[in-house]
């Protein structure tokens, strides 16, 4: 397994589709969270929303062959369940297929939700 330096290093060693599809994800969570801190977690990358956070206080991201994955918590999965309802979905993680638009309104308005949440916790 390759460890990467940068998040930029893992997304540009993607395939083309997976690499465009990760480079939109990143741009959501940089808009929702600009302050949002880069690491990895699970050698994937990752997204503080706090200084020093810990995983239930990222976001995370992966490329794989035929879709992205978006980690951003249960809460956040639950809360968005009617609006992810065409997607497959894990308990804290959804898959957009690399082969689709990736909806950018609604990963923007995933991530604020989990910022918002984190902030009243």
């Amino acid at each position: 397994m390759v460890k990467y330096e940068t998040i930029d290093d893992y997304i540009n060693d993607q395939p083309e589709g997976t690499k465009k599809a990760l480079l939109v994800l990143k741009e959501c969570i940089l808009e929702a969270a600009p302050d949002a801190i880069e690491t990895f977690n699970f050698d994937i990358p990752a997204f503080s929303l706090v200084e020093d956070g810990k995983r239930d206080q990222q976001i995370m991201i992966a490329g794989y062959k035929k879709h992205v994955g978006l980690y951003p918590h249960p809460t956040v999965i639950d809360r968005f369940a009617d609006e992810l309802k065409d997607y497959r979905r894990g308990k804290g993680s959804v898959q957009f297929p690399i082969d689709k638009p990736i909806p950018r309104e609604l990963v923007i308005s995933m991530i604020l939700y989990r910022k918002r949440i984190l902030e009243i916790t």
